[in-house]
């Protein structure tokens, strides 16, 4: 499909996007509630396939169910002109591959909050009863203000319905970020899009990928069989704390990772706000992402400071003593000397009329 066609009467295609081995995107006009959308329009060799189609659909729905500030929302899907198409809201930014490739990799300071937003979307899936299947850098938006949200769920689990043996003959996800139990053929877990999450942290980092391979089958291998190179070995100044959280996501059985991705995002919530290291990150999340983990744990009883007794201070009134007005004082003895002044007289008279 080109720039200008229009699907299912409603969606006028603008430009394209970009282009993948599975599908293209376009950035599209919804002509029924005049918005701008993006629009994935899968290629015809999956859009020819039932099977891909019903189970297309049904992921498409369960991807619409989801609602959180750092997943993509998808608004709608059909089928037009031969092929399957998913619309979603169009959100301005890059991918996180395309920012990496151009960066490098991040410092800490700045990798820490984008990953906890990325944990914090797939957290919310989990929570839904949805495994992505298909975490990597290429299916997380970044906004010019540093928001990141999480696309494509459901699309990688649909992709398993073209073979009929899900478990053994299709890889789920793509072969740099796929976990081990993906690598064999497994159907994924929350533990196994935590493991994704960790190459991607990795990646973000270190600016390499843990696992180098030229062909997908050695990828695998390497996926079940060797360790990754030590973070450090990439950047030395590493927090020596990050790096065992890097590692340990990166374990190859499930068991030994974190379950599910809320509690990585705890894990690198509370690092990015207890490390000692200066500055300390300011952690640019939105509001629930930032809601969703616990704050860091307080410490034991016998370690926090007691708090210091403080006596008030206590003010006695002061107590008035009136000014003496010395004027009212004299007229008062004045008047005091002229009535007594007359007593004198009084008794003259009263003796003058009254005789013994």
């Amino acid at each position: 499909m080109n720039e200008g066609m229009l699907l299912n009467n409603r969606y006028q295609l603008l430009e394209r996007l970009g282009t993948g081995g599975m599908s293209d995107v376009f950035r599209a006009r919804d002509l029924m509630l005049e918005r701008s959308v993006a629009i994935k329009i899968l290629h015809e060799t999956y859009s020819d396939d039932q099977a891909f189609q019903d189970r297309f659909r049904q992921e498409a729905r369960a991807a619409a169910n989801l609602s959180h500030p750092n997943i993509v929302t998808v608004h709608d899907f059909g089928f037009d002109h031969g092929q399957l198409f998913i619309v979603m809201e169009h959100i301005p930014g890059k991918d996180l591959k395309t920012l990496l490739r151009q960066r490098g990799r991040y410092s800490v300071d700045d990798a820490i909050p984008l990953i906890v937003q990325a944990c914090a979307g797939i957290g919310y899936a989990h929570r839904a009863g949805l495994v992505h299947c298909d975490v990597k850098p290429h299916n997380m938006i970044v906004t010019p203000d540093a928001r990141l949200k999480v696309t494509d769920f459901g699309i990688a689990r649909a992709l398993s319905t073209i073979l009929p043996d899900e478990r053994a003959d299709v890889v789920w996800g793509s072969p740099q970020y796929f976990s081990p139990e993906q690598a064999v053929g497994e159907a994924p877990s929350p533990a196994s899009d935590v493991y994704s999450l960790g190459v991607v942290l990795y990646e973000v980092l270190t600016g390499a990928l843990p696992f180098t391979a030229p062909s997908s089958d050695e990828l695998a291998r390497m996926h079940l069989e060797s360790d990754p190179i030590s973070p450090s070995e990439y950047v030395p100044d590493i927090p020596s704390a990050l790096e065992e959280i890097m590692l340990k996501v990166l374990s190859k059985e499930p068991a030994a990772r974190y379950r599910t991705a809320d509690q990585l995002g705890r894990v690198l919530l509370r690092f990015g706000t207890q490390r000692d290291t200066a500055p300390t990150p300011a952690l640019n999340l939105t509001p629930e992402a930032a809601n969703s983990y616990q704050q860091p744990e307080p410490p034991p009883a016998s370690q926090t400071p007691q708090p210091s007794i403080s006596i008030p201070e206590i003010t006695l009134p002061e107590i008035y003593v009136p000014e003496i007005d010395w004027a009212s004082v004299g007229l008062g003895l004045a008047a005091l000397l002229a009535v007594g002044g007359l007593i004198p007289f009084w008794i003259y008279i009263f003796f003058l009329y009254n005789p013994r």
